[in-house]
This record gives C-alpha cells, sequence and structure tokens, in this order.
C-alpha cells in the first residue's frame, strides 16, 4: 500500500484512495524474477510446438449464429412446446434488429416509427438454439458463457433451468456438464426493458441508459446482444493475464510485472510457458527488422511449481502469480500524435506434466495444456497536478504518458447504436474519424457501456485514451441492483485492464449525490484492488473538471458564442451544441412530404428526431441560433445555420484551452457520436457522415497550428486584441524557417490587414514570446482591430503557417455575423474547379468502411482530384459533395470547408468519385455527373460564379 510522509499534501486521488479502503493490490504479492530467451520471429510457432503440442487442449464451441425467437408465451409452452410462431434471429443481436429483418417492424430509425418499436421492447422474448456434440463425454468440464444479454434473462439447457441472471454486461455463466448430451437445446427468456419515468426507471436495472428517453431515442434495447461460447478447460488453466510496468524508468527499460491466476493448486512439474511477441502487420506498430532488431522476434520465459514463492493463494481457491522480466528494446505506446502505438502479444501456455496427470486420481477430461492470449503496449500513466499545485479539493488532473504531460484533445463517445448494431467495421469507421480528427482522448460515458473488446482494440491501435465510466448517472448508483452493479466492476475490469488505452476509471457520468454512498465506495475499492495502474474517479466533473451547459440558460446565440470563446474551465470535459446532420442524412429518416414543411409540424418525424424531443425547447433555441447566420425559414437552413453554431461554440474554447497550456490540461467537447439518427451534439452523424463541425475539430486540434483567440465575436464597434499563437506538439518548427500569416477580410472580400511572423532556420523567432512553462504553444502577438461600422467591419480571418515553402496549416474564422444574417453566403462570387487525378477504375475500393489503421490514407481516400480555384476572390468553405441518390455512410474526403486563395490549388483525396460536385460558400454546385458523364483528367468540372451555392441570397442589382 502507498505510503505518506508527514508533511504530504493529499490531494483529491489520495483521500480517495484512503476512503475506498482498499484490503490489496495486484502488485503487493510475493514477486519472482524469471530469465528470458530470445527466439527468431520465424520459430515462434515450431518453439511452441515443442514446448507444448500442436494444439490446445481446452476446447470451445461457438454459439453465435441463427437463433429462433419468440415473443411472450406461458414458460411451460415455450420450454416443452412448438415453437410455430418463431421468427430467425441473429445473435448477437437484439430483438428489433431480428423483427426489421423479417419485415415484422418498420425501420426503428425512421420516421416516428421508434414509439411503436419501443412496445417491443417491453415484451418478454424467448430465444431457442440446438446444437450436436459428437462426444459429450469429453465436455465434462463444460461451461456455458454468455458475454452479453440485455436487460436480464432466465436459461434453460436440455429442459433444466440453470438460473436468472441480471445485468446486460457480461453474463451469465454455468456449469453444464451435467446437462450436456449429443443433441442439445438451449432456451433463454429474456425479459422486458423496464417501462415507466424515462429519467429514472432504469435505476432498476444494469443497462445503457441514453435510449431510455430522458435524452436521445426512447427505444431500450433488448436482446442477447454479445456472443454465447461452450467452454471446457482442463482442471488446471491460466486465468486473467495482466501486464504492466510501475514507472516511466520501467517502461523505457521493458520491465514489466506479469501476474496471472491458476485454477487451482500446483502440482509438481507443472509449468507455464510465455511468449511475447510484437505484433506485425497490423497498422502502425510494424517496424522493419532494421529499425527495431527485435521486431520480428519473440521472447521466451517459463514458470514452473517449484518456484513457490511467486505463488499465493486467493479467498476464490485460485492461485495468483506475480512474476517480473524486461523485453528488450521495448517499443513504447503512444497517445495519437505523440509516436507510435506498438502492441505486444502476450501468450501463456499451462502445461501439466505427465507423471503430475498420473499422480492423482483426474477424469480422462482433464488435458495436459491450456494456452491464454492478450495483447497489451507498454506504456505507464500519471496523473500529475494542475499547473497551480496539488490541492486537497482536486484530482490531479495532467495527463503523462511514459513521462511526457500530454494535452487531452478530447470528446465524447456515445454508445454506437441503440438497437446494438456494434459490428466491428462500424468502430473501425467512427473511430478512424476520430483520429482525423486528433482526439487522443474519449469519455465512454455513463449513459453507455463499459464499451466492447473491438471499441478498445481500435482505440489500442489508434493511440485514443479512455475515461471508462461504469453505467450509472445522476447517482444511479445509489439504487441500481447492487450485486449486478458489483459483478459488471468486476467482469469488466478483468476484460480490460491490459488496454493501453485505458487510462482511468470512472464511477459515472454527472452524480452530485450519493457520492459517498457504499456502492461508489466499491467501485473506487475494486479500481485499485484489481488494477492499480491508473486512477479512478468518482464521477465527472468533479475535482477540477467542469461540465457547462449553458444552451439551457436562455442567453441570446450572441452572448453564448462570446461566452464559449472566453471559457477559461482548466478541464472543461462537457460542452458544446446540437446541430442538424447533413441534408441528406435528415432526408433518410423524414418522409418527403415532412422534408418541404416549415416550420416542422409538431409531433412528426422531426420532433422525433430532436434531442429530448423539444421537451426543453430546443426546437426555438437551436432555430435562434441558426438565425444568427442565416435566416431560418427552411429546413437546409435549419441545418446549414445550426452547424455554423455548432462550430462557433466548440472551436473557439478548444483552440484557446490549447493555447493556454499548462493552465489548461484539456477539453472534451460533447460529443463524437450518436447512438441515433437526428439532430444532436455530435460531429458526425448516426449513420456516419461528418458535420462540418469534423473538419473544424480537427483544425483546432491539430499538432501544427496557429490560433486567433477571441474574446467577442460580434462587437464590430469595439476595438479588439485578438492574441495570435503557435501551437507546435510535435517540435516541427524547432531549428526550422516558419512564417506565420493571419489575413483579415470584409463582406467585399478585400483585405483589410495582413500580419507575419516569422522564425529563423537558426532557432530565433524574431518577435514570438516563447513560453518556458508551455513548450507546446507560444504566444506571437497581437492582432490590433480597431473599431468598426458594421457596414465596413472584419467578416472573415485567415490563419496560416509556412513550414519553409509548404504550406502546413490554414483555418479561417468569421465574425461580426448575428446583426447581418446570411453575409456569409453573399460574398463576391469566385468559380471553383476540380479535375480527377485517378483512373476511377483503377482504384475501387468495395469496402463499406475501411480499416483506419492498417489501411494508408490513399486507401481509405483511394481517389485523388485537384481542386482549383478559377476566380479573382478567394473561395470559402470549399466543399466536394455527391448528388446522387444513395445515401453515403462515410467521409467523402479528408479535407473539407478549406480557404482557397484566388488561382491557388489544391490535391483532395476523397473515397468516390461518384456524382462528385464541388462548391463554397460563394461558388455555386457545377454541373454535370460524374457517373454518367465521365470526366477525365482534360475535362474539368466547375463550381461557377452562375450557379449559386444553395444558401446563396443574390443580391438586387
Amino acid at each position: 500500500m502507498k505510503q505518506y510522509t508527514a508533511n504530504h499534501i493529499f490531494s483529491k486521488d489520495d483521500q480517495d484512495r484512503q476512503d475506498f479502503a482498499p484490503q490489496f493490490t495486484p502488485w503487493e504479492l510475493p514477486i519472482t524474477s524469471v530469465s528470458t530467451t530470445i527466439i527468431g520471429g520465424d520459430e515462434v510457432k515450431r518453439h511452441q510446438a515443442t514446448q507444448i503440442g500442436e494444439q490446445d487442449s481446452a476446447l470451445r464451441m461457438n454459439l453465435d449464429g441463427t437463433w429462433q425467437l419468440a415473443e411472450e408465451g406461458a414458460d411451460a409452452d415455450r420450454l416443452h412446446g412448438e415453437w410455430h410462431d418463431a421468427i430467425a434471429a441473429q445473435v448477437p443481436g437484439s430483438i428489433h434488429q431480428a423483427l426489421v429483418a423479417v419485415g415484422q417492424l418498420a425501420d426503428p430509425s425512421f420516421g416516428t416509427h421508434a414509439a411503436l418499436a419501443k412496445e417491443y421492447s417491453h415484451r418478454t422474448w424467448w430465444h431457442k438454439y440446438t446444437f450436436t456434440l459428437d462426444d459429450p463425454e469429453a465436455w465434462k468440464r463444460g461451461r456455458l458463457i454468455f458475454d452479453g444479454v440485455s436487460p436480464s434473462c432466465e436459461v434453460w439447457l436440455n429442459g433444466h433451468k440453470l438460473g436468472t441472471h441480471e445485468g446486460s454486461f457480461g453474463g451469465p455463466e454455468y456449469e453444464v456438464a451435467a446437462q450436456l448430451q449429443q443433441q442439445n437445446t438451449i432456451i433463454v427468456k429474456v425479459h422486458p426493458a423496464p417501462l415507466g419515468n424515462e429519467w429514472n426507471v432504469w435505476h432498476s436495472a444494469i443497462v445503457f441508459n441514453c435510449n431510455y428517453g430522458w435524452h436521445y431515442v426512447n427505444l431500450p434495447a433488448v436482446g442477447i446482444w454479445q456472443s454465447v461460447r461452450l467452454e471446457a478447460l482442463p482442471q488446471q488453466h491460466v486465468l486473467h493475464p495482466f501486464i504492466a510496468v510501475h514507472s516511466v524508468d520501467d517502461a523505457h527499460a521493458g520491465r514489466v510485472e506479469l501476474t496471472f491466476e491458476l485454477a487451482e493448486m500446483p502440482l509438481a512439474g507443472d509449468r507455464v510457458y510465455g511468449w511475447i511477441e510484437l505484433e506485425q502487420g497490423k497498422g502502425k506498430i510494424a517496424q522493419a527488422p532494421s529499425q527495431h532488431s527485435n521486431a520480428s522476434k519473440a521472447l521466451f520465459f517459463e514458470w514452473q511449481s517449484s518456484d513457490a514463492n511467486s505463488l499465493t493463494s486467493t479467498d476464490s481457491g485460485k492461485y495468483t502469480v506475480r512474476m517480473e522480466l524486461t523485453i528488450p528494446e521495448p517499443q513504447l505506446w503512444w497517445p495519437l500524435d505523440m509516436g507510435e502505438q506498438a502492441l505486444y502479444r502476450l501468450t501463456l501456455a499451462c502445461v501439466r506434466a505427465e507423471q503430475a496427470i498420473s499422480s492423482v486420481a483426474v477424469q480422462q477430461t482433464t488435458s495436459m495444456v491450456s494456452r491464454i492470449e492478450t495483447t497489451f503496449g507498454i506504456r505507464h500513466i500519471e496523473m500529475q497536478p494542475f499547473a497551480e499545485g496539488v490541492k486537497s479539493d482536486e484530482y490531479k488532473w495532467t495527463f503523462a504518458v511514459n513521462g511526457v504531460p500530454v494535452f487531452a484533445k478530447g470528446t465524447g463517445w456515445c454508445t454506437l447504436d441503440a438497437l446494438m448494431d456494434f459490428r466491428r467495421e462500424r468502430y473501425a469507421h467512427f473511430l478512424g474519424l476520430a483520429a482525423e480528427q486528433h482526439v487522443n482522448f474519449m469519455r465512454a460515458w455513463g449513459g453507455g457501456i463499459p464499451e466492447t473488446d473491438d471499441f478498445y482494440d481500435w482505440c489500442d491501435r489508434l493511440g485514443i485514451m479512455i475515461m471508462q465510466e461504469w453505467p450509472t448517472c445522476w447517482g444511479s448508483h445509489a439504487n441500481q441492483p447492487r450485486a449486478a452493479l458489483e459483478e459488471t466492476v468486476r467482469r469488466n475490469t478483468l476484460r480490460l485492464r491490459n488496454r493501453p488505452s485505458l487510462v482511468m476509471w470512472c464511477g459515472g457520468n454527472e452524480t452530485s449525490s450519493e457520492l459517498d454512498h457504499e456502492a461508489m465506495r466499491m467501485m473506487g475499492r475494486l479500481a485499485i484492488e484489481m488494477d492499480d495502474t491508473r486512477p479512478f474517479h468518482r464521477t465527472d466533473p468533479l475535482g477540477g473538471s467542469t461540465h457547462d451547459h449553458i444552451v439551457w440558460n436562455g442567453w441570446t446565440p450572441a452572448y453564448s458564442f462570446d461566452y464559449y470563446a472566453g471559457l477559461e474551465d482548466r478541464l472543461l470535459s462537457e460542452f458544446g451544441l446540437a446541430s442538424a446532420p447533413t441534408m441528406e442524412s435528415m432526408q433518410r429518416y423524414m418522409p418527403i412530404e415532412e422534408q418541404q414543411i416549415w416550420p416542422p409540424p409538431v409531433g412528426e418525424s422531426f420532433y422525433a428526431h430532436l434531442p429530448a424531443f423539444d421537451t426543453r425547447d430546443e426546437m426555438r433555441i437551436l432555430s435562434e441560433f441558426a438565425g444568427s447566420f442565416i435566416p431560418c425559414d427552411s429546413l437546409e437552413s435549419f441545418a446549414i445555420g445550426t452547424q455554423l453554431a455548432q462550430i462557433v461554440s466548440l472551436r473557439h474554447k478548444m483552440e484557446s484551452a490549447r493555447c493556454h497550456w499548462p493552465q489548461q490540461t484539456g477539453v472534451v467537447t460533447y460529443k463524437l457520436n450518436d447512438v441515433y439518427p437526428g439532430v444532436s451534439w455530435s460531429t458526425i452523424d448516426w449513420y456516419g457522415v461528418p458535420k462540418p463541425s469534423h473538419y473544424f475539430t480537427a483544425d483546432a486540434y491539430a499538432p501544427l497550428a496557429v490560433y486567433v483567440l477571441f474574446k467577442q465575436l460580434n462587437s464590430p464597434e469595439q476595438a479588439q486584441h485578438l492574441p495570435v499563437y503557435l501551437v507546435d506538439e510535435q517540435g516541427v518548427c524547432n531549428g526550422q524557417a516558419w512564417k506565420a500569416n493571419v489575413r483579415v477580410y470584409d463582406a467585399s472580400l478585400r483585405e483589410m490587414m495582413h500580419h507575419t511572423w516569422e522564425g529563423a532556420s537558426d532557432g530565433t523567432t524574431g518577435e514570438v514570446e516563447a513560453s518556458q512553462a508551455a513548450p507546446q504553444s507560444r504566444k506571437l502577438g497581437e492582432l490590433e482591430l480597431q473599431g468598426y461600422a458594421l457596414e465596413d467591419s472584419p467578416v472573415l480571418i485567415v490563419s496560416e503557417l509556412y513550414n519553409g515553402e509548404d504550406l502546413a496549416y490554414r483555418t479561417f474564422y468569421w465574425l461580426n455575423f448575428d446583426a447581418r444574417p446570411g453575409v456569409l453566403f453573399d460574398l463576391p462570387r469566385t468559380e471553383l474547379q476540380w479535375t480527377p487525378l485517378t483512373d476511377a477504375h483503377s482504384r475501387a475500393n468495395k469496402q463499406e468502411y475501411p480499416d483506419p489503421v492498417s489501411e494508408a490514407e490513399s486507401e481509405r481516400y483511394p481517389y485523388a482530384v485537384r481542386v482549383a480555384n478559377r476566380g479573382d476572390q478567394p473561395a470559402v468553405a470549399v466543399e466536394l459533395y455527391h448528388t446522387g441518390s444513395t445515401p453515403q455512410n462515410y467521409a467523402l474526403a479528408k479535407q473539407q470547408f478549406y480557404w482557397l486563395d484566388a488561382g491557388e490549388e489544391r490535391i483532395v483525396q476523397v473515397r468516390s468519385l461518384d456524382d462528385l460536385q464541388v462548391r463554397a460558400w460563394n461558388a455555386g454546385a457545377s454541373l454535370g455527373n460524374y457517373t454518367n458523364n465521365p470526366v477525365t483528367a482534360h475535362e474539368p468540372v466547375i463550381a461557377s460564379k452562375a450557379n449559386a451555392h444553395p444558401l446563396h441570397h443574390q443580391k438586387e442589382e
């Protein structure tokens, strides 16, 4: 246990640790050092076969696939009668997915269908599956394992009731050797979702609650949503391997500690063999052998039962082994934009010697070998205090990875789908887009789930750090079933604790009461007793982090924009503004006849896809925000207006926080994704299509950037001093010649002001003020804006950075818009042209969701196009888009909504050339159709001045 000196200042972390009163940690048991041997990568499988034979002698049978599904019915009829009313259902999956697949339920994501679909959530659903065992005697240690059933269930095998289980996130598990036979039938009775007040009815269960109607769709998930399997392990086997480093020095030296459990007391001659390999061919960690001499090799080690000093019995009757070993030439795991995400694979094989088997009475089905695998990363997490130092009422809120402090470029993660479509490729798509935003930190928040293995696997490989909150909100832990909540914590801690991307546990979302409840102390205690390599916070916000939801305060949009821009919270971990998705996405969930009606009819499709169904006056509030940019008189203007309002609400705080490092240690927007299609706070909609805020988030989190900070966005008459900062996380500009430009334009796109700061290749920085306390950011100076009459005031500001002769970064801002809605779309017109540079047939990419790790950017966006501004005015917010009728579920291009100077060109990689067009705020949609009229590199597609952007307001001559 940790010891403190007499003059130690107790942070909230320290106080919580004492209050949780852990009885032990995994790292206090007796330990032994083991020697290791390096073997060639090509020899690993041969070496394993020599030590343990060709195969794992454990038996496993996957029971996923097509089950029977039936609604309601008496227990006796379902257990013993025929299911003439059954339909086919895929497991894993939800009952709603099955009903939609067979045509018994209309798509719940469309129109107002969710209300009808909800009725099915509150019914009992029976699942049946039959399977055959060739040799039932071989399964005498068989266990039936469910990885997730929501919300609760009862289980029978061959007519024998195995038990009842509560809680959606793991379990139940049953010993079934006595019930197994050659022909077997599993029957699962899935109980209805709780019905009642959406704000607290889910307190009676352990579920993900963001689909219970308090904020998003009211459509509780029901079904066997995770895998089912039959498993028979040898009498002696390895459980729960856990590998970690405990200091920065250990990480850099490759010194790791490993603990694992043995199912029973080892007999003489029992051994555990281990292999550690750097994973190859799976994304960023694959390195050429010339760079890393051990990249294609494996580390071998061995533990023997004669080493009793490292063996400790547990209360559960198992035995824990703890050892230390050194991985030569370690490759560390780093967060995104800081380095590689090196991942290792640990394989442990437990071998019971022949003489040990013959010396005791062992059933014939007892096997000699079992093996288990896990991935891990070599990385150390330490929480350091804010710049002001340790305080007794604050957590330590500065992340340090491998000894390097990290600014948390964060966003919130919402459960991927209300009806549990958790396909691995969907995770890949959304998390790949998060990486394109340069997000390195996410809150997997308490309205959702203890996230899946696929989620964490992608985060490990992409370098996205995760704060995992347990599935509680607003003090619900005090009322939720205690045993089920504890089982959830225990199961998922064991499942996730090897994940390098997992950097913090949290007790739940926005709990202001019951912080000292025993259920909360249970969660904190288990975080130490079962892990103790990452911090635990009781809730968020707490102890230095804050949330801000001023949208509900009734303030004017103009005041709200300035408020967000001026926020000085040191770790703002939830804030934002809702916006509509793209028009194409809204058209996917609204009937055609409703799309032309404005304002939309109350109670119909539009309102069914609003946050909280407009119970908090969202429609009026968001329409006012949209009206700050354009007259809000149509569905399309509402979409564009709210999207611009979302950008303004998010970006200025994000950029300001980065510039004020280390006083501000992170910022976390709300949120990345959606559980259901609609108007929401996300930057990527439920279909997987980015909103404009996605691209400005990428600008705000870019590793290298120049930012202009604002306090007032709509006060043209007042003079302002606008600080200008260079942010350089990776030291790209150190010792390099660079130049930062800031340009100011009025509504006629006349350049009103231009200021330049330069750094020389010898390291001198001219008038730059370099901050010793904040090496990632430095103030270049200030832009002096005098007061103007509204009609003469600045509208657009461009900031850019040249590294040598190359344009390394550019973004643009808009201001003084609120008093003249539509000014951004009444700019002088220009002419855009796009030209394909890639043969459309040579780079076809058929995958719906490309792999964001192993595929290069050129594979995810396989077509190159040249976008050129052929006019004599800058092009503002240049965007490539589709005009076809086929809906898209992806990002069309990595770069969108950018600034092109007059005569400037940019090469852009895109996902598809089908029906491609180009536009900007001041350049209209191009003519023609690429699919029907193929365009070669010599036949550019043009967006002309005459073809106006859909929101361009033609001025009277």
